[in-house]
């Protein structure tokens, strides 16, 4: 009887502790397409990022979690050209997870190069 509810408490904690994962992306269906095969642009700045972090604890307990919405917007703020025609080449995104001792800290990274229009 004492081995049963030992197995049922180890199962019903290992059932508590799992996580679950979500990988966001671009989609491609919502994205403009436009020819960079012209010498109709000009790179304003390469390799321009924008990162989000969080926090949680034990691994599993998230306090903060990192979203794409803001690590584009820190991508946005750090560009900053207003009232010009520009847009977002070469888009990559990294998700890392570095895990410590009694932690973890997930990432989320966003790298482009913004390019602004001549013609």
């Amino acid at each position: 009887m004492r081995n049963i509810v030992l197995s049922i408490i180890i199962i019903s904690a290992f059932l508590f502790l799992g996580g679950c994962v979500s990988v966001g992306m671009f989609p491609q269906e919502g994205q403009t397409k436009t020819e960079l095969s012209q010498k109709n642009y000009q790179v304003i700045k390469p390799n321009a990022r924008g990162m989000d972090s969080g926090f949680a604890l034990f691994g599993i307990i998230p306090f903060n979690t990192p979203t794409f919405a803001d690590a584009m917007g820190t991508l946005q703020e750090g560009v900053a050209v207003r009232g010009k025609a520009v847009a977002l080449a070469n888009v990559t995104q990294d998700i890392s997870l570095g895990y410590y001792i009694l932690f973890s800290i997930p990432k989320i990274t966003i790298s482009a190069d913004v390019v602004e229009f001549t013609q």
